[in-house]
């Protein structure tokens, strides 16, 4: 059997690629542009996750348990406390603090502080372990300071940090580094460096480091080595019941921070590598086109194969190997594509993706085998999927009618109770739970939703066509059109089964995004009710290190032309060790909580008690129901025993499309009498209807050359000089809404070419398959043209078939379009990212686009029908005389 078909590939087949390479090139680019995209996806996100589980295990080293407070840092009698446990080989104590480095040309950024023990850090994190730079002139590291490590001071730089550093002053070895603290900048000198990779990373001195940022008496994080034999849970379950033990220091494996941030961004990659697949999916349906066009023109060919002995099941294995082939040699080019397209994205815009996961990291291309394997496998069965009804087509031709270039006509039943049924089945497991965290049962309905809605054409034909044609009748050319379009309602089906399927994709891609752009947009409006804004820190980590304090923001009260002003501050609270953490937000809030972003109304919240508000994740993942006490959260939140025990009352749910893992919402007021602590991440200004924000900004500016923080060596102090000024960010409203939707927009800007290259697809297929539809029509048009018909009249009907086609193609895939819709932003979404929309529909641009694909697929029916209505129509009649 292979035997005889390889030959026939080889020259049969090759034949027809070889005379028409531009109609199946576009196949094997439609299947290449799916896997590329797929596999590029892919690869940025491993090479992101694989880059930042090496960066961690680099500044982590590999200790058996890591302690660590639920927020910020923890006093350091802890230490104490666990090197006198039996079980412990070793207690490295660690104080890591995130602030920012102030290059020489005045740009910030961000940089990682991590104090150790030097005399400890060797044994659980190598890779920290500080190296002096050998003394001026010194022939060897033999003449470096070994006692630099303990000296105020000095910090020990990785790579990346060190090209932050200013330039030697001339003949001397000393560089330095300035790095703020609160509005300060504190001198750090460069003493030598580290092994660690990844992002900026200073080394220093523990108590040095505790000095330099007014952390005396503080730890992040205790490394530990137990002993040989003993059992980590156990050890981890015992710390628990330990006498003293503060409840907010809690015990985690190395490996939990990797498996947090891998779950974290799974949600989003999954619907990433899912969107990419739909350029493979409509590349199925190109495939399909430009073999069921080969087919047919070579249904003679194909018929005298037959004649001369080569079986229906043959000629199926043959047009199956055409596909294969396609698929092929489209997978392997898409593989290459993807890898070239994850390297230039991993050089120019990091592993971030849009997704905010991996901010700042710029690794290397890591390559992955199998990954290319199921990808190209992946192409290989969309091609052979495209290539299936082909092949059938081939297998059941009647060699003696078509060697007389008679084509088939038939139409299948009108049963639809089949597709009905999968259009059903879909809805009910659209609403199925999420399995780990992805919406698999929703991506299971949209397929079927998709499989019945496009069985399901030929009915719909039907039912529509049967009803108009009563309405033309007397008007020839209209009535020949939706005659013809409805008893070959089947081959109806086949031609506009692409643009169905890439056109419901598309109108469900521009409802999910209008839906969310609009949620954004009104969720902006609310959270962003003043005319102006202060930051200093550009992320949640870096607020315990870069913060304004009280006596700064009444001081920005006090200037002119400034109304009122509000403050916020947003930190990582770290509630369960196995989840990311979520963002804890201390904010003003009316009595009313009108300047919140509520869903609903809010409730009271019953005396003696502290409302709090979370967001839509938190109802998820930790079940705090409005009316509900979260005690959790005051076990992380409040200091051992320093107040009484506070009951957190959840008083109403908000929305927050700032990240997907929680936040929780609580009174500033609250929250300093809670903690004590007093620092502020961000300051609301509301000037005065008169006052214009540039004489505002500049005074703000020139707060340092007058006030003082505290005393004159405090670090928080806001110093005077242009350099640390400009540690202050300026953006009003409308600026950050702007940039936000700019974000937005370039996040989301990969599904509009998605949509046109699906739409493109769909297109094309419908030229093909009326290609090849009036290739087998050819006697009838050339009766037609005996009948009188002019060949202007024959591509009217022509063009009216395709008009009539695309125009149901058109009604079909809006509803289906929207079905899907439905499914992304109340199914899809709120299982992969927890939080909700509104729907909005922008029927204009909807009704814009079906316009345009029905006039595009009139004109391509019309441009495919002029071959055949030309003089080899005439002649084609003459072949039976």
């Amino acid at each position: 059997m292979t035997a005889l078909l390889w030959p026939l590939l080889k020259t049969f087949s090759w034949q027809e690629l070889r005379h028409h390479p531009w109609r199946n090139a576009a196949a094997v680019l439609a299947v290449m542009l799916g896997v590329a995209l797929a596999f590029a996806v892919h690869l940025i996100n491993a090479s992101a996750l694989d880059e930042f589980s090496q960066a961690v295990r680099s500044v982590n080293g590999a200790p058996d348990l890591e302690l660590r407070a639920a927020q910020g840092s923890f006093d350091e009698a802890v230490y104490a406390q666990v090197n006198r446990l039996a079980q412990v080989a070793h207690a490295s104590p660690i104080l890591e603090i995130n602030t920012y480095a102030v290059t020489p040309g005045a740009k910030r950024t961000p940089v990682r502080v991590v104090g150790v023990d030097a005399l400890l850090v060797a044994f659980v994190a190598p890779a920290l372990m500080p190296q002096p730079t050998r003394a001026l002139g010194a022939p060897d590291v033999s003449g470096a300071d070994r006692f630099a490590v303990f000296a105020p001071g000095n910090g020990f730089l990785n790579a990346a940090a060190q090209a932050l550093v200013a330039p030697a002053q001339a003949g001397t070895a000393q560089t330095s580094l300035q790095l703020q603290s609160g509005l300060a900048l504190k001198t750090v000198r460069v003493a030598g460096s580290v092994g660690a990779t990844g992002a900026p990373l200073v080394v220093m001195d523990l108590g040095a480091a505790q000095d330099l940022f007014e952390r005396a008496g503080q730890l992040s994080r205790i490394d530990i080595k137990l002993k040989p034999g003993v059992d980590r849970d156990a050890f981890s379950n015992a710390l628990k019941t330990t006498p003293g033990w503060p409840a907010q220091v809690v015990a985690a494996a190395p490996a939990d921070a990797v498996a947090r941030i891998s779950n974290l961004s799974r949600a989003y990659r999954v619907n990433l590598t899912v969107l990419a697949l739909v350029a493979l999916f409509t590349g199925a349906f190109l495939v399909f086109s430009v073999l069921s066009l080969s087919v047919a023109k070579r249904a003679q060919q194909f018929a005298l194969l037959g004649v001369l002995g080569l079986t229906g099941s043959q000629r199926l294995r043959l047009v199956l190997l055409e596909s294969g082939l396609l698929g092929l040699l489209g997978s392997l080019a898409g593989i290459g594509l993807g890898a070239a397209l994850a390297a230039l994205s991993l050089r120019t815009l990091g592993g971030d993706l849009g997704g905010g996961y991996f901010a700042g990291m710029a690794p290397a291309l890591h390559w992955h085998t199998g990954a290319a394997l199921v990808y190209a496998s992946l192409g290989l069965a969309a091609a052979l999927a495209g290539g299936w009804w082909p092949a059938r087509q081939a297998q059941r031709l009647a060699p003696a009618q078509a060697l007389k270039g008679q084509g088939s006509t038939s139409s299948a039943g009108s049963g639809h109770w089949l597709s009905l049924a999968l259009i059903a089945l879909g809805a009910l497991l659209a609403k199925a739970p999420a399995v780990f965290g992805i919406p698999l049962a929703a991506y299971a309905s949209v397929a079927l939703l998709l499989v019945g809605g496009i069985t399901a054409l030929p009915w719909l034909i039907a039912l529509l066509l049967d009803r108009i044609s009563p309405l033309l009748r007397g008007r020839l050319m209209p009535m020949l059109a939706v005659e013809r379009a409805r008893r070959v309602r089947t081959s109806a089906s086949v031609a506009v089964s692409g643009v169905v399927a890439s056109l419901s994709l598309a109108v469900a891609l521009t409802v999910m995004v209008a839906s969310f752009r609009d949620s954004v947009m009104q969720w902006l409006n609310v959270v962003l009710p003043a005319d102006l804004y202060l930051r200093t820190a550009n992320s949640r980590s870096a607020g315990d290190t870069a913060f304004f304090t009280p006596e700064f923001v009444a001081a920005v009260a006090r200037l002119p032309g400034v109304k009122r002003v509000a403050t916020q501050r947003a930190q990582a609270l770290q509630l369960d060790p196995g989840r990311p953490a979520i963002t804890l937000i201390s904010r003003d809030i009316d009595t009313s909580a009108s300047n919140l972003p509520l869903m609903g109304e809010p409730l009271a919240v019953p005396p003696g008690e502290v409302g709090i508000y979370v967001s839509e994740a938190m109802v998820d993942l930790y079940g705090t129901q409005p009316g509900s006490r979260f005690p959790k959260l005051a076990v992380a939140l409040i200091p051992a025993a320093t107040v009484p025990p506070a009951s957190f009352f959840v008083a109403g749910v908000v929305r927050d499309y700032a990240g997907q893992a929680g936040s929780i919402t609580i009174n500033r007021v609250d929250y300093e009498r809670l903690t004590g602590e007093r620092r502020i991440g961000d300051i609301a200004i509301w000037l005065d209807d008169s006052t214009d924000a540039a004489p505002v900004q500049q005074a703000v500016r020139n707060l340092g050359k007058t006030l003082r923080a505290g005393d004159g060596d405090a670090p928080n102090q806001l110093a005077g000089d242009d350099a640390s000024r400009d540690l202050i960010e300026f953006a009003s409203s409308a600026q950050i809404r702007a940039q936000s939707l700019k974000i937005f927009d370039r996040s989301f800007a990969v599904t509009y070419w998605l949509q046109a290259v699906a739409i493109g697809i769909g297109l094309f297929g419908v030229a093909a398959s009326f290609s090849a539809q009036v290739l087998a029509r050819r006697k009838e048009f050339g009766l037609l043209v005996h009948l009188g018909l002019t060949r202007r009249q024959i591509l009217a009907v022509v063009a009216g078939e395709g008009l009539a086609w695309t125009a149901i193609g058109a009604i079909a895939g809006l509803l289906l379009g929207l079905a899907v819709a439905v499914i992304l932003v109340h199914v899809v979404n709120p299982q992969s990212f927890h939080w909700t929309m509104d729907l909005a529909v922008p029927w204009l641009r909807l009704a814009l686009l079906c316009t345009a694909v029905v006039v595009a697929g009139t004109v391509t029916a019309w441009l495919a029908g002029r071959a055949a209505a030309g003089r080899d129509a005439v002649l084609a009649v003459k072949e039976d005389w």
